[in-house]
């Protein structure tokens, strides 16, 4: 990359469960009693770094422990996948990185992800509650690409179900550095166009067999054949992924991500 020499990027996976999360509650396999640490699966999101912005990427109910388990002390922005509650339930924990009464968060999502967000959070929203440690969300729906400070963000068209769902393409001096898609069934056209030359791929993978809403992991081998990325990381699994056992299995360049994995892209 050396034709970039400002580059720099890293990516904390926070969480790289599926809805019910890894141990799941009242399961007794294998994965769910593994003592592999990479087998405990909080819910899905990741916290991203550049040299002039953090943000994070969904917050799941599991936010504010992984918050803790990371050491963040410093969040500019959250960013919104859907509005499903496995990604949207710890939107009050961003309360800590709005303590100072006139500093508000910049929210960022499709309409119909902010709107449902305005209507879960609704205290948070209807300019009331303005104090000190409060959290001020300032809701910036998304419509293209737009910046976060030195990068490039995108919006990437997915189908997830019948509710309006987005990933995220992150790119630095031109270089498409990463896509984040934890929730897909299938991605259009559009968007594997806009995914041609990304430096590394982060995608949904939720089990070995079918499900109507998610990639499996044949479906999600497949887009990685076909886009060839440097590195791909699968995510937002169940418990019947195992990571020791059946991470071998994988292709060259591809690899099941866990809990605390980080990534990072820097000029040379």
């Amino acid at each position: 990359m050396a034709d970039a020499p400002n580059l720099s990027l890293s990516l904390t996976f926070l969480g790289t469960g599926t809805s019910v999360g890894v141990p799941m509650i009242g399961c007794e396999c294998a994965t769910c009693k593994s003592s592999d640490p990479r087998d405990q699966r909080l819910r899905s999101s990741v916290w991203m770094r550049s040299p002039a912005a953090h943000w994070v990427v969904d917050t799941g109910p599991d936010f504010r422990t992984q918050c803790l388990r990371a050491g963040i002390r410093r969040v500019d922005a959250a960013l919104y996948t859907h509005p499903h509650m496995d990604h949207v339930l710890g939107f009050d924990e961003l309360r800590r990185f709005c303590v100072a009464e006139d500093e508000e968060m910049p929210i960022y999502g499709r309409e119909s992800c902010l709107a449902a967000l305005q209507r879960i959070f609704d205290y948070a929203f209807n300019g009331r509650n303005r104090y000190r440690g409060y959290i001020k969300p300032q809701a910036r729906a998304v419509h293209g690409a737009f910046a976060l400070a030195d990068t490039e963000v995108t919006p990437l068209e997915v189908e997830h179900g019948s509710v309006e769902t987005i990933g995220y393409l992150f790119a630095q001096g031109g270089r498409k550095l990463c896509a984040y898609l934890p929730d897909a069934k299938r991605l259009p056209d559009s968007t594997m166009q806009q995914l041609v030359d990304c430096d590394t791929l982060i995608m949904d993978a939720l089990r070995f067999r079918e499900h109507p809403t998610h990639m499996s992991i044949p479906e999600a081998l497949q887009v990685v054949q076909h886009l060839r990325p440097r590195q791909t990381w699968l995510t937002h699994f169940q418990c019947d992924v195992m990571h020791g056992r059946d991470e071998p299995a994988l292709p060259v360049g591809v690899g099941f991500a866990y809990d605390g994995l980080e990534l990072h892209w820097a000029g040379h």
